[in-house]
């Protein structure tokens, strides 16, 4: 059975940090991508990163780029998200998702296969 399983999310102050866990069980790590996505109340799921697991390539959009960092331990089948600087905006539930790596950098959530259940980030005073 694939499993996507998310972990790490928290309330934390502004300018905070916090890193999520996404541990990957189920399919050959290295045949895919993945991919971290948030959702804030109201508002359509946006993709934020990705990793390609095989040779270590990261995507991120430029909002995030300079606060998120990805990563992933192959040995531990697990994908990381370390956010430094938190914003209230940034408040949102966080998914992780697998994708075929050929699709590695997409954000079109209709292509990737396997998903999360998801961690909630809540950024408040």
């Amino acid at each position: 059975e694939v499993q996507l399983v998310e972990s790490g999310g928290g309330l934390v102050r502004p300018g905070g940090s916090l890193r999520l866990s996404c541990a990957g069980s189920g399919f050959t790590f290295d045949e895919y991508a993945i991919g971290w996505f948030r959702q804030a109340p109201g508002k359509e799921r946006e993709g934020l990163s990705c990793i390609s697991p095989s040779d270590g390539t990261k995507y991120y959009i430029d909002s995030i780029k300079d606060r998120f960092t990805i990563s992933s331990d192959n040995a531990k089948t697990t994908v990381y998200l370390q956010m430094n600087n938190l914003r209230p905006e940034d408040t949102a539930v966080y998914y992780c998702a697998a994708v075929l790596r050929e699709y590695s950098g997409s954000y079109t959530d209709t292509v990737y296969d396997y998903w999360g259940q998801g961690t909630q980030v809540t950024v408040s005073s």
